[in-house]
């Protein structure tokens, strides 16, 4: 198992750049709250392991390589297994469990964390809706994108929203939003401003700022037919 810090960091670039992007100094260090300096040293100390963790190149970004991933992987794997187990099981709220999960991930055995699985009944997705890896490493299939790019008039299932502020998910959980929600995009002011959003076919629109809808994301966006 690798030290705490450096599966902080490996989590951290799978997190940012997904399976197959790379991940920016400046982005690590706002994800981490470190300075650039220090990313820099770390990831120059990935590139340089026996394997190599990442590939990297000063002002270019870092990317996983094969034994990378699959050290980021577990540790994904760990969280988001017990951010579920906290709340299924233990009744967290879902704004608690990010940070409880980060204090638990690096502790736990894998054999916990498949035995959570097993008793969770092998979920596909924690409470935000990220996906959760499978034990080989593999992730579930999911076409999403972002709320922001959605068009007026269409209606899309919200699949996943960020957990890293756990003020904006005690909001967006008074607002209705979360994931499994149908939402129908109303209206886009423009120049930047809000989006008008029908939550559940309610009667009432609610006012999301880009900012925030830049956190949200949804799957199976379709176009309201028109009538009359």
């Amino acid at each position: 198992m690798v030290t705490e810090a450096v599966g902080d960091y490996l989590k951290a670039i799978f997190e940012i750049a997904g399976e197959h992007g790379k991940a920016t100094t400046a982005s690590l260090a706002e994800n981490l709250l470190v300075s650039p300096a220090s990313v820099s040293g770390m990831l120059r100390k990935l590139s340089e392991a026996d394997p190599p963790l990442i590939e990297y190149q000063k002002h270019h970004g870092a990317r996983l390589t094969k034994p990378g991933r699959s050290q980021a992987v577990e540790v994904v794997r760990r969280h988001r297994l017990l951010e579920l187990f906290l709340y299924s099981v233990l009744n967290y709220s879902w704004d608690e469990v990010h940070e409880e999960a980060e204090k638990l991930e690096h502790a736990i055995s894998e054999t916990l964390a498949d035995r959570i699985a097993d008793a969770l009944g092998d979920p596909e997705t924690d409470p935000h809706g990220h996906q959760i890896p499978r034990k080989d490493g593999s992730l579930p299939k999911r076409v999403e994108s972002s709320l922001l790019q959605m068009k007026v008039g269409e209606r899309a299932v919200i699949s996943m929203v960020s957990d890293r502020d756990s003020e904006m998910l005690q909001y967006l959980s008074k607002m209705g939003v979360l994931p499994g929600v149908t939402i129908e995009l109303i209206e886009r002011e423009p120049f930047g401003g809000p989006l008008m959003l029908r939550i559940n076919q309610e009667k009432d629109f609610r006012s999301i700022g880009p900012r925030l809808a830049a956190t949200i994301h949804v799957q199976d966006a379709i176009t309201k037919r028109k009538t009359g």
